[in-house]
């Protein structure tokens, strides 16, 4: 793999890169972790001239706990996943980030920067819609607005950053004490055919509330609302997880590649949202 030439840039806060990004335009490339930018640099995907490496910036960094959990955009999936405020706190995440690509991903990949590439295989991404994650966007020194995840991952490699906007930090609510949380994915090449991510509330011995995501397999990672009215009101004992499967199998929009057709990726949905519900209902709260 060969580059052109470019000039890197080493902004020390938010206001600097974005100015940056702004007066450089599209010549311009955010560098954090680097993994998703040089395997499309390396297909020939991408073009810059300077690249602004944001790796440094504070407001980036850190991992803190204040009734929701805040990750700077700049984390690698590798701190997350070893996180002790994580790890005691959100443990489903930590679960997660551990199955992310691989040991060389994790330790130099970012959150921030896996969500700003919006691969359609992204597990944070899927993760976060179940769990009701939000992320923070900023430019300049203003105080930034919040997307949930949702909004924020707009189509394949399509978000909703505008220029010169950075993603600061991304937030997960500290779920119920009942909250029982399942992320399974299953993959046959170096991505995901399919994830599915669950996170169903329990109170007074019933489902109060559920969430079922669905990624990889379509162009955005998505909830599934029939599934989830299923199950909302009903006893957990009593949940047919084969009906919510085919349910939500009916109503993703899956897209045909080489992972497979549309029906046999309704399949793979079908199969692993069962799965996945059976997992998260027999969870320990």
């Amino acid at each position: 793999m060969s580059l052109t030439p470019f000039e890197l840039h080493r902004p020390g806060s938010v206001a600097e890169a974005s100015e940056l990004l702004e007066r450089l335009g599209d010549e311009a490339v955010i560098y954090c972790g680097g993994t998703e930018l040089l395997l499309v640099a390396k297909m020939g995907f991408t073009e810059f001239t300077a690249l602004v490496d944001v790796k440094g910036i504070p407001e980036l960094s850190g991992l803190s706990a204040n009734g929701e959990l805040r990750i700077g955009g700049a984390v690698t999936h590798r701190e997350v996943e070893r996180s002790e405020v994580v790890l005691s706190g959100w443990p489903a995440l930590a679960e997660m980030e551990r199955h992310v690509g691989n040991l060389r991903v994790r330790n130099t990949g970012t959150i921030g920067g896996n969500l700003c590439f919006a691969d359609p295989h992204s597990d944070p991404a899927t993760f976060l819609l179940a769990v009701g994650g939000e992320v923070t966007l900023q430019r300049g020194g203003g105080p930034g607005r919040r997307l949930p995840i949702g909004e924020f991952v707009r189509g394949p490699y399509m978000t909703a950053l505008e220029p010169g906007e950075l993603l600061v930090s991304v937030h997960v609510p500290r779920l119920a004490d009942s909250a029982r949380v399942a992320h399974r994915k299953i993959s046959f090449r170096e991505r995901p055919a399919i994830t599915v991510a669950a996170r169903v509330d329990i109170a007074d011995g019933l489902i109060a509330d559920a969430r079922v995501a669905v990624g990889s397999v379509s162009a955005t990672p998505v909830l599934v609302q029939t599934a989830e009215q299923t199950l909302c009101g009903a006893e957990p004992g009593s949940i047919d997880v084969a009906a919510v499967g085919e349910a939500a199998g009916a109503e993703v929009q899956p897209s045909a590649d080489l992972n497979g057709s549309v029906e046999y990726k309704r399949q793979l949905v079908r199969v692993l949202t069962a799965r996945v519900l059976t997992e998260a209902l027999a969870r320990t709260p």
